[in-house]
């Protein structure tokens, strides 16, 4: 259950606020090293999800490594002690820049994403007479059965390069002398909750595993990527996912060599249940068809729901009186600033304080100062 009376120490505090329950996250954490040991799998936690310092603290103390999309997630990480070897550079776009940061660092791997990427990688490379290590992000085209906005592994996605594009891929490969490939990345989307789905990705990567064998390819590491969603609908019930049952899957169905390492990039599942959205209702407005119950918090501080119409229970923590409907809005100056409608509350007043919950991943990473609004700490309770 969510402790509201350790909130009561924050009521004199300026909302909104991130609050982040660091004995959850522990508790994660420990759950899912011990089943990565139990399955010798490795764990790079995606930094993309939540790169709070105290978050990546808790990250770093368990012995997980990183996965970045962007040459800042890099840096942050390496500043924040993570040991290069452990790092993995994912990321569509990456510019000349950011690789030749990673370059200077001796991060473990780049995840490359096209045949342009791979050239770029190694004139760069060539610059400072390294060779690399690349692995190649293939689109398996398996459907992740989850909101079209974040699936990533479908022939029509920008992410990843096409399988009927391996054969270039390889002579491009043997042409090239600072690059070594010794990885294959998978990653078909975010908030998967049908775990059939993943079943389907071991089996696709079999496929195409043995293709690269086929080919002399050495390949020392799949990284099947994450993607593991949480229960948004009932956070108390289940505030960690079936972790057993994700890592078992692929221990089953996936066929690996025997000196071959399986890494997984894990992010909204370790994080998503342990940070909540702390607002305060500002104004209560009777409209022709509904109340709306307007909070000092919008879109700039949670934009899951106006970017993917996600859904986040929303509790008020100040009243126990009969239950009312109410459209939960934000401030902004945007008809999408909305968080729920016909949220069914305890009858709410101006000055109650509501946590708008599982907000602990893509929430505090996307806010932005838009309308110039002020940023807002985090608290943290252990």
């Amino acid at each position: 259950m969510f402790n509201y009376k350790v909130l009561e120490q924050f009521d004199h505090l300026e909302t909104p606020f991130y609050y982040y329950n660091l004995e959850l996250l522990g508790q994660t954490l420990a759950k899912v090293k011990s089943l990565a040991e139990k399955y010798q799998f490795d764990i790079h936690y995606a930094v993309k999800a939540n790169c709070n310092l105290p978050i990546l603290k808790e990250v770093l103390g368990i012995g997980f490594g990183a996965d970045c999309v962007s040459g800042n997630e890099v840096k942050l990480s390496i500043e924040s002690g993570f040991s290069p070897n452990k790092i993995l550079f994912a990321g569509v776009g990456k510019t000349d820049k950011e690789i030749r940061y990673a370059l200077s660092q001796n991060i473990k791997a780049f995840n490359c994403e096209s045949i342009q990427e791979i050239e770029v990688i190694d004139a760069l490379a060539e610059e400072t007479g390294n060779i690399t290590e690349i692995a190649l992000r293939i689109n398996p085209n398996v459907d992740a059965k989850t909101h079209k906005h974040i699936t990533t592994g479908l022939d029509e996605n920008k992410f990843g390069i096409n399988q009927g594009d391996l054969p270039k891929v390889m002579e491009k490969l043997s042409s090239l002398t600072n690059v070594k490939l010794t990885g294959l990345h998978f990653h078909i989307g975010s908030q998967i909750t049908d775990m059939n789905v993943f079943k389907g990705l071991c089996i696709r990567v079999n496929q195409i595993s043995k293709w690269f064998a086929d080919h002399g390819a050495n390949i020392e590491h799949l990284n099947l990527g994450g993607g593991l969603g949480i229960n948004y609908l009932q956070p108390d019930q289940e505030n960690m996912p079936d972790f057993e049952t994700y890592f078992s899957i692929f221990d089953k169905f996936l066929e690996r060599d025997q000196n071959q390492t399986i890494h997984f990039e894990l992010g909204r599942s370790i994080v998503g249940q342990c940070g909540n959205l702390i607002s305060r209702v500002v104004y209560i407005k009777e409209g022709l068809n509904t109340n709306f119950a307007i909070l000092d918090a919008g879109m700039t501080e949670l934009m899951r729901p106006a970017l993917y119409q996600s859904y986040h229970q929303i509790d008020n923590l100040s009243s126990d009186k009969k239950i009312v409907e109410y459209d939960v809005v934000g401030p902004i100056c945007e008809s999408t600033d909305c968080f729920g409608k016909a949220v069914k509350l305890p009858e709410t007043k101006r000055g109650d304080l509501v946590a708008i919950r599982s907000a602990g991943a893509y929430g505090e990473v996307m806010t932005s100062n838009y309308n110039l609004r002020d940023r807002n700490q985090a608290f943290y309770s252990s």
